[in-house]
């Protein structure tokens, strides 16, 4: 199921945050994620609008939408392959007719997911937390 994230679902976000982002980006020392939880919690999830995918009683996935901005897209390691991110990016789609995230080049597996829903690359920029070269993908239902 998925539904719109509530307060109390802040921990279990994190949890999924973190692990997938140690899975994903272990081209990024392990210590900048477990650093950026608090700046997470404080500031990027409240001012997000925040979709979670619940199964088995417990959050394997969420998304966060700023404006048109696809801010976060994650599924726990362990619930990957099981069509959550499909789930969540349809619900994104659904909640905006144009879409612009920032991925690192790196992480070959979110870039070709990203083109499988049709997202195409704008830019390419480097991120400032990290020093990793990222692509501006965009996707436009207008188009």
């Amino acid at each position: 199921m998925i539904r719109q994230a509530r307060p109390e679902d802040t921990d279990a976000i994190l949890d999924v945050w973190l692990l997938a982002s140690l899975q994903a980006h272990d081209f990024v020392p392990a210590a900048y994620w477990w650093q950026q939880q608090e700046q997470m919690r404080a500031r990027y999830l409240p001012s997000a609008e925040v979709w979670v995918c619940e199964r088995e009683g417990y959050i394997q996935g969420f998304i966060a939408l700023a404006d048109n901005y696809l801010a976060a897209l994650f599924v726990r390691p362990d619930c990957q392959q099981k069509g959550i991110g499909r789930a969540l990016m349809a619900t994104a789609k659904r909640r905006r007719k144009q879409l612009i995230l920032n991925v690192y080049c790196e992480n070959d597996i979110a870039v070709n997911f990203y083109r499988q829903h049709g997202f195409t690359v704008t830019d390419e920029s480097t991120d400032p937390g990290t020093g990793q070269p990222q692509l501006c993908m965009g996707f436009n239902t207008a188009l």
